[in-house]
């Protein structure tokens, strides 16, 4: 998911030059990060006044709204609806039509706020049955329906530009012309009305799933995000990363991996961690040896890995909850192995540039600042793990997600530099609670009826009697971050929603993935491939979370069909949505960590693609290795936890050994033939289908068949065979 709109960033600045110089410096720096921020979290009015606290206001509300949603029922046909008519609401007054009206809110942004607000009205009027008549819907519903349609495609180009909304209209005209196509894209072909009726009057359009996911879990944790950031759990995880890894060797590398993933887990934007980190980093990765682009693909890659860090994730991830209808602590689950190869293969890269650059062991904050830090700020890392204890505890997603964010709004107090409530407030609380449960009321129901009035009063008072308690107004800064935040994402999914309901209604599903077996002759192999090079394609032009709905609809079918488990084709198709952050023209990352390193953004992003390299592999194991779901934490069919141990181990040694390949250098700067070794078993390791495909015909030997008597395929001997020749050519090779 995405992060806060753009914020202020401070900047340091070296070299020499007149203080002039270096602030002019600074601030084109400045307007190059917020720039690659408003990339991929859109341009904002800049409004202030009586007109900006009113949507601060509106904004605290909508974020109260779905806070009460979370503990207590409002019906889909209520809670989906009210949803799209908050995010188009603020997705119109925040974002203006062309940046260069950002100077003030037009009218023509107030008529179609409204608007929006009168398309929802008429819906909720209609009542629960309102998708009864979505075959045949009346001439008011059909206009009603056209006009959300267009608030709704104009809306997310606002938010995200013009491609999502431009895909969007493909997939209506393909609706409604494609009986004119030929075969194999040809279908039967759906009038307007049928059409706009299938899209918005039931739950299987706009109002679909992906609108679900936004409503009920991508906002919560957007907004669990914001309290973490307001109460200065960010600052806190980036400076106790600098103070565990100061004085090792390669401290400023480690600390920049350490921390990505720290304040990844939370934060789910890769340009929010790229840039957050970059600012303090780059200083100290500059002094350890590392050139402008080197420092800014490392510290783009540590960022993209924001997106795949367990417990937040990206908002793809509750996506691929829903489309599977698998709990999200499942997908949590899954995604625990990937993040750490993806971690390890960043790590594995800073440990050779160490030995490269003569790494750095200074220390980069005074002695003894790790324990204070802990010490004095511990209850962020409650926070972070809270989740995970709630839904280990029995408690769902939204439940979980609910009493995390009451957790950590509460345990801020703790602290006054970090309390987003008074602490007569959580004390008083507390105390309420306790009361009404020894009396007999019902408990879960009482407790959160409890905190969420709290929560409510605290806000109000931060609204509009702020001066009572001067502390609530990082409550509403919170809250209301976690409802800006949260708009394009929300966008996104709501669009999204028509070209869902345009493969459900005409079976393009099917259709795709015929074709692409077709193209791949049935081969699993090709197929895969041609998958992550589609998913890859549209990943240049689309977000992620866009690129995972649109490519989990069209190709995830061809992989599910081929026999590959419905969940590891989904997460492969996630991981290359993921990754395609890294490529141009969207490489947005990359492109933001060469504003503040001053390298170049396209030498940039190709220094990014080194350092995840051997992380591009690794989804192809969920998909083409019998015992690739054991990375998922998924037990391969007549195997045990044995065989996911072995996966895991054999991966992780191909991504080393990968991570030597592409720096060219182990304990010294690699010879031609060891090079060439290491890529062997790389490829052995991790991608062994490949090899057998290019040399089997020739050979006549498959390298993924099992040994005698011991069941490991004979890839992984002579992977490791590989690596133990370049080590022992490197070690007898003389200086």
């Amino acid at each position: 998911m995405r992060g806060k709109p753009p914020r202020e960033v401070t900047l340091t600045v070296t070299g020499d030059g007149s203080p002039a110089a270096v602030d002019a410096a600074a601030e084109d720096k400045r307007r190059a990060i917020e720039h690659f921020i408003e990339e991929e979290e859109g341009a904002t009015n800049r409004v202030g006044g009586l007109v900006g606290s009113v949507i601060t206001a509106i904004a605290v509300g909508v974020s109260l709204f779905h806070i009460y949603a979370a503990y207590d029922i409002v019906p889909a046909y209520i809670l989906r609806p009210v949803h799209v008519a908050c995010v188009l609401f603020l997705v119109f007054l925040l974002f203006p039509m062309t940046p260069r009206m950002r100077d003030r809110i037009r009218w023509w942004d107030w008529a179609m706020a409204l608007a929006s607000l009168a398309v929802i009205v008429y819906i909720l009027m209609q009542g629960e049955y309102f998708g009864d008549r979505a075959i045949a819907p009346e001439p008011m519903d059909f206009w009603i329906g056209v006009l959300l349609i267009a608030l709704l495609l104009e809306g997310t180009r606002r938010a995200t530009g013009f491609i999502m909304p431009a895909v969007a209209v493909v997939f209506i005209l393909y609706a409604l012309f494609g009986e004119h196509l030929g075969a194999p894209w040809t279908h039967r072909g759906y009038p307007p009305d049928r059409l706009v009726g299938h899209l918005y009057m039931t739950l299987e359009g706009i109002f679909g799933t992906t609108v679900d996911v936004s409503s009920s879990l991508i906002i919560l944790f957007t907004i669990f995000g914001a309290i973490l950031q307001v109460s200065g759990a960010g600052k806190f995880f980036i400076d106790f990363s600098f103070a565990a890894m100061g004085g090792k060797r390669n401290s400023a590398g480690r600390a920049v991996v350490l921390s990505s993933f720290l304040l990844g887990g939370p934060s789910g934007s890769g340009v929010a961690t790229t840039v957050t980190i970059g600012t303090v980093a780059y200083p100290l990765l500059a002094k350890a040896g590392y050139e402008k682009n080197a420092a800014g693909g490392l510290l783009a890659a540590g960022g993209l890995g924001a997106i795949i860090s367990p417990p937040v994730l990206g908002a793809a991830a509750f996506l691929i909850a829903e489309f599977l209808k698998i709990s999200y602590f499942d997908v949590i689950l899954m995604a625990v192995i990937p993040t750490l190869l993806y971690y390890l293969a960043i790590w594995a890269m800073v440990e050779i540039d160490a030995s490269k650059h003569g790494g750095g062991s200074e220390l980069m904050v005074e002695k003894g600042t790790l324990w204070r830090l802990f010490v004095g700020y511990w209850f962020h890392f409650g926070s972070l793990i809270s989740i995970i204890a709630f839904m280990l505890l029995g408690f769902s997603p939204v439940l979980s997600v609910f009493w995390a964010t009451m957790l950590a709004i509460g345990s801020s107090a703790i602290r006054p530099d970090t309390a987003l409530v008074p602490r007569i407030v959580v004390a008083g609380t507390i105390a309420v609670g306790i009361g009404l449960v020894a009396s007999g009321f019902p408990r879960e129901e009482m407790l959160s009826l409890t905190v969420y009035s709290a929560l409510v009063g605290t806000s109000l008072i931060g609204l509009f009697l702020p001066q009572l308690a001067p502390v609530t107004g990082r409550l509403v800064e919170a809250l209301r971050d976690g409802t800006t935040g949260v708009l394009n994402v929300a966008a996104t999914c709501a669009t999204a929603g028509i070209i869902v309901g345009v493969v459900t209604l005409t079976g393009l599903a099917q259709r795709f993935a015929d074709i692409i077996i077709g193209y791949a002759q049935g081969s699993l192999l090709l197929t895969t491939l041609f998958t992550a090079g589609i998913v890859w394609i549209v990943g240049l032009a689309v977000p992620v979370t866009a690129s995972y709905i649109m490519c989990a609809v069209i190709a995830a079918p061809a992989l599910i069909k081929l026999g590959v488990p419905d969940f590891a084709a989904h997460m492969f198709i996630f991981y290359y949505a993921v990754l395609s952050e890294v490529s141009p023209p969207t490489a947005l990352s990359p492109f933001a960590a060469a504003a503040i390193t001053g390298g170049n953004p396209y030498t940039t992003t190709l220094q990014s693609w080194k350092y995840t390299m051997p992380a591009f592999l690794v989804p192809f194991v969920f998909v083409v290795d019998p015992l690739g779901v054991g990375l998922l934490l998924n037990l391969p069919k007549g195997h045990g936890w044995i065989a996911v141990v072995e996966i895991a181990l054999t991966t992780a040694a191909g991504i080393v050994a990968l991570a030597f390949a592409l720096q060219g250098w182990m304990l010294r700067r690699n010879s031609a033939i060891e090079t060439a070794l290491f890529w062997a078993a790389g490829l052995l390791l991790i991608f062994p289908v490949l090899i057998d495909a290019l040399l089997g015909p020739l050979t006549g030997f498959p390298l993924t068949s099992d040994m005698p008597i011991i069941h490991i395929a004979w890839n992984v001997p002579f992977g490791l065979a590989a690596v133990a020749a370049a080590v022992a050519m490197q070690r007898l090779r003389p200086g």
